[in-house]
């Protein structure tokens, strides 16, 4: 009994193994040298977070875009825009623009 339990030990000896050699080499191999390895996965995962970041970013910069437009749908309201935004006037008038720095200067 004693030799069967020894001749097994014997087989199962992880260094004289060499179906175990081989799975730690193809392991370390995969882990590190493969060109899908996890340091890959692990950089491509960190841009593609990156990427995720920025879609959102972009995508909420789409609706505010959105519901400017729909603001600007009137003439009105794009009369408004266009006087607050790039100073343009009607015939006839005229504009004072008084910066904020005179107003604090003088008090």
């Amino acid at each position: 009994m004693k030799k069967k339990f020894k001749a097994i030990l014997g087989r199962l000896n992880p260094y004289k193994n060499i179906f175990f050699l081989f799975s730690v080499i193809f392991f370390v191999w995969m882990l590190f040298f493969d060109a899908n390895s996890w340091m890959i996965h692990r950089v491509l995962d960190e841009e593609i977070e990156v990427l995720e970041l920025k879609k959102d970013f972009y995508n909420s910069e789409i609706k505010k875009d959105q519901e400017q437009l729909k603001a600007l749908e009137t003439p009105e309201s794009l009369e408004a825009y266009a006087r607050e935004n790039y100073k343009m006037k009607r015939e006839n008038e005229d504009i004072y623009i008084i910066a904020s720095d005179t107003i604090n200067q003088s008090k």
